[in-house]
């Protein structure tokens, strides 16, 4: 029987764990070809090359590429290998994003090490421009009907963590919505994705330490299958330039997690 992405290409950065990984293995369920980027490699639970299996799993195929998302000249050399290989992209997931260590959740700005604006802004918005600028091509290649979904956070129309986590997620949502309107004459789409709290492996063991319940949080895999059926959307064009709630999309089209639960809705969503 045939999937939605059967024979389709797909690149998802940052997706050793957390999201990415989530979102690579919700595309390989629908038939995609998944490259796998990241910095760790080898038979760790938090690889790509753990990822890619757990792709494989799925039924799909996985493809791992070692990448840090810091360097411009890796970001090149992953495209060059997917040109190489495939010659064309139909899904750009920009999702890496470095956490600060320690993280910079809470107090004033001035208290955080100036490092944390290269950490929160640099990988998680400039990696995603430089990664899109060098996917735009094979994006074209593969025509119309293709998409670049970045992953952004409720954190860019409200106070989350940190002033400049805000204004990273806040710069991203601008690039989406302007990126749009520069690849709507190509017929490719662009959207930023909102997930609400969700149970990665770095807040898993943040709340275990502080016995924090994450009952009603969001899977990673659940927001990887809502971003997947936003990528088949019939209306995606029209989407194209918005941002997409996960629990929006759960619900429009049924999608569950390994729960089988539908996206538990975000605590502090403005109505």
């Amino acid at each position: 029987m045939s999937r939605p992405l059967d024979g389709k290409i797909a690149v998802v950065t940052g997706s050793s764990r957390g999201i990415g990984r989530g979102t690579a293995i919700a595309l390989g369920e629908l038939g995609a070809t998944v490259y796998v980027t990241g910095r760790t490699t080898g038979s760790g639970d938090l690889s790509i090359d753990t990822t890619v299996k757990m792709v494989e799993d799925a039924g799909g195929k996985g493809v791992a590429v070692q990448v840090d998302h810091g360097d411009d000249a890796q970001i090149a050399g992953l495209f060059d290998r997917v040109r190489a290989d495939v010659g064309r992209i139909d899904v750009l997931v920009n999702n890496v994003y470095k956490i600060p260590d320690p993280p910079a959740w809470g107090g004033g700005f001035w208290q955080h090490p100036v490092s944390i604006w290269d950490d929160q802004v640099g990988i998680g918005l400039r990696a995603h421009y430089i990664a899109s600028w060098h996917a735009a091509p094979l994006l074209f290649a593969a025509g119309p009907g293709g998409a670049i979904f970045n992953v952004s956070s409720p954190g860019g129309s409200s106070y989350h963590f940190s002033s400049s986590y805000g204004a990273g997620k806040a710069g991203l949502d601008r690039l989406s919505a302007d990126m749009a309107l520069e690849l709507k004459p190509e017929g490719i789409a662009c959207c930023s994705i909102y997930p609400g709290s969700v149970a990665t492996e770095f807040i898993l063991e943040w709340a275990g330490e502080r016995k924090s319940d994450l009952d009603k949080a969001q899977t990673p895999l659940g927001v990887g299958r809502a971003i997947a059926a936003l990528a088949i959307a019939p209306d995606l064009m029209a989407r194209s330039g918005s941002i997409q709630w996960v629990e929006d999309l759960s619900e429009e089209f049924d999608v569950r997690d390994e729960h089988g639960r539908l996206a538990p809705k975000y605590h502090t969503r403005a109505n």
